[in-house]
């Protein structure tokens, strides 16, 4: 009887921490995020006064992120990697207008679309220069034809 009170006191206290854990590692402070992020705590303080995340706040001032505030953060990282500037984001996070929204992703993809087809380009043109065998890699006519286009029209007077 005692061996299964044991048990049982052993199985809550174990149930009571995991709960306590659980509680304490689903929010993280300022440092930890910007470390798990390889941020700047600054960076994180920048966003929040811009209304890009808003962390909640316990003892007064300290910030607490939460598991959405992960996914904001990645979601502003994205953004930044395609282009966006923190308004664009901005607007794309906070704006309840579908279609300003569209607006927005509209005009970044067709700049990221250019910014492709130029690395798409460039890409062809090292790899061209990686299979040449000619001395003077200029004097080459595949590279020279890879290169043409970058060549300036002649302006009339």
């Amino acid at each position: 009887m005692s061996d299964s009170i044991e048990l049982l006191s052993l199985d809550m206290w174990d149930s009571m921490r995991l709960n306590v854990d659980m509680k304490s590692s689903a929010t993280m402070s300022i440092g930890e995020i910007a470390e798990r992020f390889g941020l700047a705590t600054h960076v994180l303080r920048h966003w929040e006064a811009m209304g890009l995340i808003t962390p909640a706040r316990i003892e007064g001032a300290r910030r607490r992120y939460g598991p959405d505030d992960l996914y904001r953060v990645a979601v502003i990282l994205r953004g930044k990697e395609a282009g966006f500037s923190l308004e664009e984001i901005h607007e794309m996070m906070t704006t309840p207008d579908a279609a300003e929204r569209r607006a927005v992703l509209l005009r970044r993809r067709e700049e990221l679309a250019r910014r492709i087809a130029e690395a798409q380009a460039s890409l062809e043109l090292i790899d061209c220069a990686l299979d040449c065998d000619h001395e003077d890699l200029a004097g080459c006519p595949y590279f020279r034809s890879a290169v043409e286009e970058r060549i300036p029209a002649a302006i009339s007077p």
